[in-house]
């Protein structure tokens, strides 16, 4: 699928891209479909289990899409809190 990127730099994927607004977009859509199909399936409404099916899997896709951007921010913010947990150790115990 060449419309949706899956490999991210942590410094591109700070910024904002279209998978940003592809889940913009569909996160209140799939809130929307998973609350309306558990309530009609808690009336077992046939309605609601398609309801609720259609929610869980545009939720699958929504997570799909900005994974790889949310986990390539989080490695590049946990080398940069690694680097500095290591400077602010040195400094406490007054290696400089």
């Amino acid at each position: 699928m060449g419309f949706i990127r899956r490999q991210w730099m942590p410094k591109e994927a700070d910024e904002w891209t279209r998978e940003d607004t592809i889940a913009v977009v569909l996160s209140p859509i799939v809130y929307i479909l998973l609350m309306l199909g558990t309530a009609l399936s808690m009336f077992l409404m046939w309605q609601g289990f398609v309801i609720l099916a259609a929610g869980v899997i545009l939720m699958l896709v929504m997570i799909w899409i900005i994974n790889p951007k949310l986990s390539s921010i989080s490695e590049g913010y946990e080398k940069k809190q690694k680097g500095y947990i290591e400077e602010l150790e040195r400094k406490v115990k007054w290696e400089e």
